[in-house]
């Protein structure tokens, strides 16, 4: 459906709808590259616990391209789903460049953040530091170093070279690479330049949450792949010692992406969060 939140047209899916159910409000990664498809996929099992909220964010998927597209203004639009649905305090949750505005929104919304659900994520930029040095160490593809620093850096110059950048980077984010699966996530996917440019020329440089994550006091998940490359274990362990409240988990067989190399496990280790962190709203 397409719901209208501070000014853009989003699109927005509602799993496990149900009157008095808690709210899990979830974000995508990629900013300009990502959907909803994704925390779909990972947060809408828990439906039979939660009214799940996906989403695609202004600038991203089929919503609105319309900015700003600032962790601010993201982390807003969080907000803004959160009193359309209704509810007083919700569960936020993202992996990735959603985990960048799940962190924003705990931080700037404490009073309506029941809980904190992270995946592959960083409080900071300083994980964009490693890229180069982790890209070079590895043996998978050539990279365009070109194409590599455009990325990065927000230099993107259209859709169609967005897309074309994200299929030469996209063989290190797993931690098997499966070059039929990882054409066909790049052909599935959406590419909006303007959104990514946006993150990496305006956001990035200026991010830095690690002075304040101690004032979230919302119980907080961060979980991570052992061999992601993009935001590593020692990202996470930043997050998980500067939250009083967290739990932190490394899946040993992951790159990127834990909630689909071992998805058994990552639901697993979900639930048992929610049941030992939130026993109140699981038995609602």
């Amino acid at each position: 459906m397409i719901v209208e939140i501070n000014g853009a047209k989003l699109n927005v899916e509602v799993m496990g709808k149900g009157e008095g159910k808690p709210v899990l409000i979830s974000h995508h990664g990629g900013g300009g590259i990502g959907s909803l498809a994704e925390p779909k996929a990972t947060y809408g099992p828990l439906s039979d616990i939660f009214q799940v909220i996906a989403f695609d964010a202004r600038g991203c998927g089929n919503s609105e391209i319309v900015g700003p597209y600032s962790h601010e203004q993201w982390a807003a639009d969080v907000d803004g789903l959160r009193k359309w649905i209704g509810a007083e305090k919700i569960v936020v949750a993202g992996g990735s460049y959603g985990g960048f505005i799940s962190l924003e929104y705990a931080v700037r919304y404490p009073e309506h953040t029941e809980a904190v659900l992270l995946r592959d994520t960083s409080a900071d930029s300083d994980n964009f530091k490693t890229l180069e040095e982790n890209a070079r160490n590895q043996d998978r593809v050539e990279i365009n170093w070109d194409n590599f620093n455009r990325y990065w850096t927000g230099q993107i110059r259209d859709d169609a070279d967005l897309k074309a950048c994200w299929a030469e980077l996209i063989p290190l984010y797993d931690f098997h690479y499966d070059p039929v699966k990882s054409a066909a996530r790049v052909e599935a996917g959406f590419y909006h330049h303007e959104a990514h440019n946006y993150c990496f020329t305006h956001n990035s440089p200026n991010y830095d949450l690690k002075p304040i994550l101690h004032t979230i006091k919302a119980p907080t998940l961060v979980t991570v792949g052992r061999t992601d490359w993009v935001t590593p274990v020692a990202s996470a362990q930043i997050i998980a010692d500067g939250i009083p409240n967290s739990r932190l988990v490394i899946f040993e067989k992951s790159g990127h992406s834990p909630q689909f190399e071992e998805y058994d496990l990552f639901q697993e280790v979900q639930r048992k969060f929610i049941a030992d962190y939130l026993p109140h709203l699981v038995a609602k």
